[in-house]
């Protein structure tokens, strides 16, 4: 539908949106406006960096009304990498020396690797998940009951397996004990209603994510009033954190949001339809095919699989040659740990691991673009059994 479009790629067919989105128009069309009337600097003093500091501030509140937050709450960042080092940075700063936080075994690199930087690896405690990757408020209970953590850190949805994590419950079960509350939104965003987030205490996102340029995303703080900066040196983003605002980028994210938030209930529902038909499809020509979480809310867009035979980069790397974009997993774990944090978080084996395949879709994937990427996957898999060489297409 019109909003949605997205401008035409690269790769014919991209089934990596979990990593990044292409740009959608409306955000490229705000970006532009903004880049031609706004691109004053909002701290000076003049008319027209007024003007952009009115606009800045209307685009705070415009972004508060979407996520269901004061905007006074609002802080604009370059990502959620930043956004999540920040608020661990902060909590470093305020926390008692002895306090400790909780994060789920699943998290994103940008929190698990920010909260044992910034506060310690004997300060971060991790929340187990069960065989289909979520969180059970009962361990949660028992946990906060033994260790009164000062903040509990749950991503809304998981970036690689696509699970949907019972948050709320989980927000409400910390409310409850006088514990704060993160959650890194970035895979929920432009995919799942936003409004339903503002209830949580810290919340992080990132524009690349649904549709907005990279290098810009936010962080809402419990209070307005907290006090610890992001950056140091200016008054900008309300004493928060320093450098000259990128408003163009800003109104290109809340553009994004309001684009992908059209017609969302319709394109889930379509989508999570292509999405499970093409697994269905792949079950079939691959028998021992296992699909991680299958039987979890996931994202209607995602798919991790660990396919019965062949290194995952034997998969990725003729696929893309055929014309398709897939991941063996976080792009922020490529090299690292790749998969493994999730996937041995759900008991998989070392060599399974190297089997780990990750397909996401997007807004306006069709279903012939899933139908066509499970047959190179067949055509691959004949490829990869006969041990022949890349055919060029």
């Amino acid at each position: 539908m019109p909003g949605l479009r997205r401008i035409p790629l690269t790769v014919p067919a991209y089934f990596d949106h979990n990593a990044t989105t292409p740009l959608c128009p409306a955000a490229r069309e705000a970006w532009l406006h903004a880049s031609d009337r706004h691109w004053h600097n909002a701290s000076s003093l003049y008319r027209e960096a007024g003007l952009t500091s009115q606009a800045l501030e209307a685009a705070r509140e415009e972004l508060g009304d979407l996520l269901g937050v004061e905007p006074e709450r609002v802080v604009f960042t370059s990502g959620a990498t930043e956004s999540n080092n920040a608020l661990f940075a902060g909590l470093s700063k305020c926390l008692a020396p002895d306090a400790v936080v909780a994060i789920s075994a699943i998290e994103h690199p940008s929190v698990r690797e920010a909260a044992r930087a910034w506060l310690g690896r004997g300060r971060v405690i991790e929340i187990p998940v069960d065989p289909q990757g979520l969180v059970q408020t009962g361990v949660l209970h028992t946990l906060v009951q033994q260790y009164a953590p000062a903040l509990v850190s749950v991503m809304a949805a998981n970036n690689e397996s696509g699970v949907i994590q019972p948050w709320q419950e989980l927000f409400k079960l910390c409310q409850e004990n006088g514990v704060h509350f993160h959650t890194d939104a970035a895979q929920w965003m432009g995919k799942l209603p936003a409004e339903e987030l503002g209830a949580c205490n810290y919340i992080t996102g990132s524009a690349h994510k649904f549709g907005g340029p990279k290098g810009i995303g936010f962080l809402v703080l419990a209070h307005a009033a907290e006090s610890f900066p992001l950056l140091h040196g200016g008054p900008q983003e309300h004493g928060h954190r320093a450098g000259t605002e990128n408003y163009p980028a800003i109104a290109a994210m809340v553009a994004a949001l309001k684009a992908a938030n059209k017609g969302l209930p319709e394109i889930a529902s379509a989508q999570s339809h292509h999405r499970d038909a093409f697994l269905t499809q792949m079950k079939l020509a691959f028998p021992g095919l296992r699909v991680i979480s299958e039987r979890a809310p996931r994202l209607w867009n995602t798919a991790l699989m660990v396919m019965p035979r062949h290194d995952n980069l034997k998969w990725l790397t003729r696929l893309t040659r055929r014309g398709f974009a897939i991941s063996t997993g976080s792009a922020c774990s490529s090299g690292k740990e790749g998969s493994s944090v999730v996937v041995q978080a759900l008991g998989a084996s070392w060599e399974e691991l190297k089997r780990v395949v990750r397909v996401s879709g997007g807004w306006d994937t069709t279903a012939e673009a899933w139908q066509d990427l499970a047959t190179a996957f067949e055509e691959v898999g004949t490829e990869l059994d006969a041990g022949g060489r890349p055919q060029d297409k």
